[in-house]
């Protein structure tokens, strides 16, 4: 069985969000396609808050290269996705090496500027949407990329869902206490509407010491580190699913929320462009709070075209048909 080393940060394979669902979904894909996932991460890292000063995640990588090299060569791994920008230069060592960006050099991300050096040097990218093809093409010069979505759980959106237990006034959003996610625009929203009910998913503990600095509406209910079989249940009892995020390179819980037939409100920066069913609708801070109450005083509770279209465009099936594609070609050697 061929060996791929995933090399991610310690604190991503440790919390319940998207970089570690996506670990946990490619494993479970390489077993089917006979190839063996390694994961591979530093015992140490620097900081679990990529916003302190002096501390800032790529920084981080670098002083973490001897340990991760060490992980790889003990398990005689030649083939390495690594997902974040600080370890780029695993190239350096390994030829076979492949990014696939849980971020990317977009000014409406913090630490942007930091990202942009490491990225001269990728050659080779896995992406989730076309539109981060483009943007490796236009702002970096790499044409050699491959577009693999992170296909949600079929078997967890057949399982959960269930119209009956949609409470109509519910809106969810999930996301992080970071200035990109904007979670005080989600805790001003429910301030101005009381009427609704308002759940925060946050992907890991940490936040639930963060989150204390805001006055949280007794209209809004916090949850932490979920399980994506919590994540789908609490979901399919959402009318609205609503992302704010100025920027994101996976949005995963968007495909879930349209796989689980939700309303959905998200921003109108492109990078968003592939959640583009029927009964999603793109907005800004000038007009979100009304694209939600409009979304939540709708007709119908739920949308099965939104559902269908997640099904042919994101399912954990599309995932799979990508990366034995994707191995096929590229284990070859």
């Amino acid at each position: 069985m061929k060996k791929v080393g995933l090399v991610m940060r310690k604190i991503q394979f440790s919390e319940n969000q998207g970089p570690r669902v996506f670990a946990d979904r490619l494993k479970a894909i390489g077993e089917e396609l006979g190839v063996d996932i390694v994961f591979i991460s530093p015992e140490r890292h620097v900081s679990g808050y990529d916003w302190v000063p002096g501390y800032e995640h790529e920084k981080g990588d670098l002083v973490n290269y001897d340990i991760v090299l060490d992980q790889i060569y003990q398990n005689n791994i030649e083939h390495v996705i690594y997902t974040v920008s600080g370890f780029t230069y695993l190239k350096m060592f390994l030829e076979k090496s492949v990014l696939f960006p849980h971020s990317f050099p977009d000014p409406a991300l913090t630490g942007y500027e930091m990202m942009k050096p490491f990225y001269q040097m990728v050659d080779k990218a896995i992406v989730q949407t076309e539109f981060l093809k483009e943007e490796f093409a236009r702002n970096f010069g790499v044409t050699d990329v491959n577009v693999i979505p992170i296909g949600f759980s079929e078997s967890l959106a057949h399982k959960h869902f269930d119209p009956s237990q949609i409470v109509d006034n519910r809106i969810l959003w999930i996301g992080r206490d970071e200035e990109n996610r904007r979670p005080d625009l989600v805790l001003n929203y429910a301030k101005l509407n009381p009427d609704k009910e308002v759940f925060m998913v946050f992907g890991g503990q940490r936040y639930r010491e963060s989150m204390k600095k805001y006055d949280i509406p007794d209209n809004v209910r916090l949850q932490f580190a979920l399980s994506q079989d919590e994540v789908f249940a609490l979901m399919n009892s959402a009318k609205v699913y609503w992302s704010c995020s100025r920027f994101d390179t996976f949005a995963m819980p968007l495909t879930e929320a349209l796989a689980m037939g939700k309303i959905v409100v998200k921003p109108e920066h492109p990078c968003y462009r592939h959640i583009n069913a029927r009964h999603s609708f793109s907005g800004n801070e000038e007009n979100w709070f009304e694209l939600v109450n409009m979304a939540a005083a709708a007709p119908q509770s739920y949308s099965m075209d939104n559902r269908h279209y997640a099904f042919d465009q994101f399912s954990s099936r599309v995932m799979k048909e990508g990366y034995k594609n994707f191995f096929d070609a590229w284990l070859r050697d």
